[in-house]
């Protein structure tokens, strides 16, 4: 499980509530209904989701909170401590293994960000047609941190690409 999946599966306030239910004691479909209030189907579709994404298992029909899976997401999420003693804290904030985790609202910051970013993906003076700039840009935002297109116009606010006829250009 990956925190991306955890989230996922506590984003309904439904499941969150199903979760709770069953972290506290609750070991079967009937339970957890009269906990949350829930409809047993709306229990049962939940238990599921939550089963699927390793949260709660299921054995001999008596639900339990998965506490190894939690804790193995748990340690695999922490930061890494080893961390490069070169790199920027700001680079180490907003970005986890080549990705973008979030952009930084402090411009400053994300102008530390996006000049990473344009030093790691596009060679100075080099022209690029704005199909490779997406194609380039696309990989830092996986994780859900930004978008391309809002990178690249961030990029060019910043000066740190130039478009001219839908071509750009690092400086």
């Amino acid at each position: 499980m990956t925190a991306h999946v955890l989230a996922g599966a506590l984003a309904d306030d439904g499941r969150r509530r199903i979760f709770a239910a069953i972290v506290l004691g609750a070991t079967s479909a009937t339970e957890v209904a009269e906990r949350t209030g829930l409809p047993a189907r709306v229990v049962l579709t939940a238990v599921r989701r939550l089963t699927d994404a390793g949260l709660v298992t299921g054995a001999d029909g008596a639900f339990a909170a998965d506490e190894v899976s939690l804790r193995a997401t748990a340690r695999d999420s922490r930061p890494a401590d080893d961390a490069e003693p070169g790199v920027d804290p700001v680079l180490r904030t907003f970005l986890r293994a080549g990705v973008l985790v979030s952009l930084p609202a402090q411009r400053g910051r994300r102008r530390v960000v996006l000049a990473h970013i344009a030093e790691q993906s596009f060679e100075p003076g080099t022209r690029y047609p704005e199909r490779a700039v997406d194609d380039a840009l696309k990989p830092w935002c996986a994780a859900g941190g930004s978008d391309h297109v809002t990178l690249r116009r961030y990029l060019i606010d910043e000066q740190l690409l130039t478009r001219e006829h839908g071509v750009y250009q690092r400086l």
